[in-house]
């Protein structure tokens, strides 16, 4: 199974490719890098390269899996909302691909890497590490968050939705 994770950024949209193996060896790194786009661009041209980049990628792994990273809320409105358009067009690509989508809330894949939520980028990069057997941590650390969210699919599975268990619940009947 091939996954590939995806840290959403308008500037820097970080990527890893990893490949889910069966054995002591859980997964294999294949490829990371990060999308980069012109600043000066209007964000409207950011979002088609963003979008083109993630394309190329499915194209060129064809990924079983894309792993993208939840949106986080900053303390800047407008970067929470830029943000959300830069997700957006990565999870267009994923379904216009046919690619099964999966996104983590950042909490989750520092758990899941480190083992706890509040882990540091450091502290991902070195846990990457170790758990791929790399001999040296992914660069930048915008690949290594793109590695991360993978890696995270790999080791965790699908994300559990609240949505998706369906619960009975006793009708109230008033007398």
């Amino acid at each position: 199974m091939t996954v590939l994770g995806i840290d959403p950024g308008t500037a820097a949209t970080g990527y890893g490719v990893v490949r889910k193996v069966d054995g002591p060896r859980r997964a294999v790194l294949i490829e990371c890098g990060v999308i980069r786009t012109r600043p000066r661009d209007p964000l409207a041209t950011r979002l088609l390269a963003i979008y083109n980049g993630v394309v190329e990628l499915i194209e060129r792994h064809r990924p079983d899996v894309l792993a993208v990273e939840d949106v986080f809320y900053a303390r800047n409105v407008r970067t929470t909302v830029v943000l959300g358009h830069a997700r957006g067009v990565i999870l267009l690509a994923g379904a216009r691909a046919g690619v099964e989508i999966h996104e983590f809330p950042p909490a989750t894949i520092k758990k899941a890497v480190v083992g706890t939520g509040g882990a540091t980028k450091e502290q991902v990069q070195f846990m990457l590490t170790r758990l791929l057997r790399l001999k040296s941590a992914p660069q930048p650390t915008d690949a290594a968050d793109g590695v991360a969210a993978a890696l995270t699919y790999c080791l965790e599975g699908p994300p559990i939705r609240l949505a998706a268990i369906r619960l009975r619940v006793p009708r109230m009947v008033r007398v």
